[in-house]
C-alpha cells in the first residue's frame, strides 16, 4: 500500500509542477506584453484598449480572489 501511494504522490507532484511551470510562463509572458504596454503607442490608445484591459483585470481578479479567499472566494 505505501509504495501506491508514494507513486500516486509522485504523479501528483509532477502534474502540479507542470501547472506551476505553465503558470509562470504566462505571467512572464504577460509581464513582457505590461511592460510593452500591450504594444501599443500612448498616442494611439482609446477606450477599446481600456475596456480590453478591464476585461483582462477582471479575468486576473477573479483568480487571484480564488488564490486569496478574497472577494467573492472571501470566507
Amino acid at each position: 500500500m505505501t509504495t501506491r501511494r508514494a507513486t500516486d504522490n509522485a504523479k501528483a507532484l509532477d502534474a502540479f509542477m507542470t501547472a506551476k511551470f505553465q503558470i509562470e510562463a504566462m505571467l512572464e509572458r504577460l509581464k513582457a506584453l505590461s511592460d510593452d504596454h500591450f504594444e501599443t503607442h500612448p498616442d494611439e490608445i482609446n477606450w477599446g484598449h481600456v475596456g480590453t484591459l478591464n476585461h483582462y483585470a477582471s479575468l486576473l481578479r477573479q483568480i487571484t480572489d480564488s488564490a486569496f479567499k478574497e472577494g467573492e472566494h472571501a470566507a
